[in-house]
């Protein structure tokens, strides 16, 4: 090939390469992290602003005082750039888990000092774990603390994406951001199914090291906040305390039979089935519910 051959070539593949850039979409514009102090993170690389919260003022969960004290503390060193730890809510559903988060968020928010930078919260999905890395590269030079929150996290049967999660918690070369903290909830104590670990455990060369290898993940977390059932006083505090909220006037003794009734019928007591039976027991009394949700 002599030089005007290979001087066409190179002009060739200028305008292919040319060509291919326009075809490309741009790149997406970096987030806005004043439009709100909530996100939903969006693969590969979009935060959509969430304005207004579904949550509850974190004087409204009964029952979990021990878990709420050790995680509000916990999210206020952080906000404070202080060391704090990451955190695994697991255990009962509908006992608050992932109402704390949120609620812990709202508190910290509100007890920071003027011009003291918002701590944000991001709430990444369950089947966006993978996309974990770019999610902190997002944050890692920002100013602000980012609380990145999953909720109902956990692995099923041949699912590698808990490696992800490892490497970005704690083992990666450039590990966690020291502006990011991870919050989970889950039924799960260790994340994993048994079946699962006690299948790598069968097939594994060292069964011992296969069963660590699963059970360090739930390591990876510093806090393990375990949520239990409540008792039949504290299930009718939670009533109480919603009833309150919302303005509700009803005779005491006949919220009391019908709301045991309503946890009956349910087969269980949690803040959620008592927030079901208010929802109920407004429509009922023809009361609409005002929001009660912290922007």
């Amino acid at each position: 090939m002599d030089s005007a051959e290979f001087t066409r070539l190179i002009q060739t593949m200028e305008r292919i390469a040319q060509g291919l850039e326009r075809l490309a979409p741009p790149p997406a514009p970096a987030p806005d992290f004043t439009a709100a102090d909530c996100f939903v993170f969006e693969p590969p690389a979009a935060l959509v602003p969430v304005r207004i919260v579904n949550r509850v003022p974190i004087e409204l969960l009964r029952g979990i005082d021990r878990s709420r004290d050790i995680l509000l503390e916990n999210t206020e060193r952080f906000a404070r750039g202080l060391p704090a730890n990451n955190a695994l809510l697991w255990g009962a559903r509908g006992m608050g888990k992932s109402s704390l988060v949120k609620a812990a968020h709202a508190a910290v928010n509100a007890a920071l000092p003027a011009g003291t930078p918002r701590l944000k919260l991001i709430e990444i999905h369950r089947e966006d774990i993978d996309h974990l890395p770019q999610l902190m590269s997002l944050v890692r030079e920002v100013s602000c603390p980012f609380l990145l929150y999953c909720d109902d996290l956990s692995f099923d049967m041949g699912d590698s994406a808990y490696k992800s999660l490892k490497a970005a918690l704690e083992g990666g070369v450039e590990g966690r951001p020291p502006n990011v903290l991870f919050y989970a909830t889950s039924n799960r104590r260790h994340l994993l199914p048994r079946d699962m670990i006690e299948n790598e455990r069968s097939t594994a060369i060292n069964p011992g090291e296969a069963v660590e290898e699963k059970v360090s993940l739930s390591d990876r977390f510093g806090l393990w906040l375990g949520f239990h059932r409540c008792s039949q006083d504290e299930y009718l505090a939670m009533i109480d305390g919603y009833l309150a909220a919302y303005d509700i006037a009803a005779d005491s003794e006949v919220v009391r039979r019908e709301a045991l009734e309503w946890a009956t019928t349910r087969g269980s007591r949690s803040g959620r089935v008592a927030y079901q039976f208010v929802q109920d027991l407004a429509g009922r009394k023809e009361r609409p519910l005002t929001a009660i949700g912290v922007v």
